[in-house]
């Protein structure tokens, strides 16, 4: 990992706020803290951070609301929730609001620490022209081609950008309504029924490695699992 990351924590209670600060610092990150969600939007619009820590319960503005205005001007940096709010229901609007991760209060700093090291480790490292391992498969963006053994699958260029969108978030819930706008323009009826084909097409084409899966959250989007 690139050392000198600049992370944005907002967190109402001034006590945690401040504990929470030292002791990412202490591991190496800038951090700029925010008391209240207006003052972590104007502090993203201000400064190029690589990871935004969200407190969910703020005022002003609360965490949900602003992940939503972050998204809209940024698809990937990646977004931590931390919130007391621990039903299904709270965590499927994490997610939907653009969250890459959900951390419930309490928690330990070593285990926010970790998640903020495995995000930071997935964003530098985007897939390149180059081939990249998908479960048993191996595929390569650039020739828009999938490897299993010695077999070789052609994908088209939608199926490929879509593949690639997928493998940049594996493991997560990947916003449907994102994919749609980066690689149709829009996120309207017809373009999701022509994703919908595409996502068939590469189950069909992953189908020989049985721990790989791209899974339909409805109401959300996809998660390609890698067992």
């Amino acid at each position: 990992m690139k050392k000198n990351y600049r992370l944005l924590l907002a967190e109402d209670e001034p006590s945690l706020g401040l504990i929470l600060k030292e002791s990412i610092e202490s591991r190496g990150f800038q951090v700029d803290h925010c008391e209240d969600g207006e003052k972590a939007w104007l502090s993203y619009q201000q400064k190029d951070y690589d990871l935004l820590i969200l407190d969910v319960m703020m005022p002003k503005l609360d965490g949900f609301s602003l992940a939503k205005k972050v998204r809209n001007s940024d698809s990937y940096i990646p977004i931590i929730f931390l919130t007391a709010k621990s039903t299904t229901e709270d965590v499927i609007e994490g997610f939907e609001k653009g969250g890459n991760d959900y951390v419930k209060k309490p928690f330990s700093m070593e285990e926010l620490i970790v998640r903020v090291k495995a995000l930071l480790e997935r964003k530098s490292n985007p897939i390149h022209q180059e081939w990249t391992p998908v479960g048993k498969y191996n595929f390569h963006p650039g020739k828009q081609l999938l490897k299993f053994e010695q077999e070789e699958l052609y994908l088209t260029s939608k199926e490929s950008e879509v593949l690639k969108e997928l493998i940049l978030h594996q493991n997560e819930l990947t916003d449907r309504s994102l994919i749609l706008e980066k690689l149709w323009g829009s996120a309207d009826f017809f373009n999701a029924r022509s994703m919908d084909v595409y996502i068939s097409k590469l189950r069909k084409k992953l189908e020989k490695d049985p721990d790989l899966q791209i899974l339909n959250i409805r109401g959300y989007g996809y998660k390609l699992v890698c067992g």
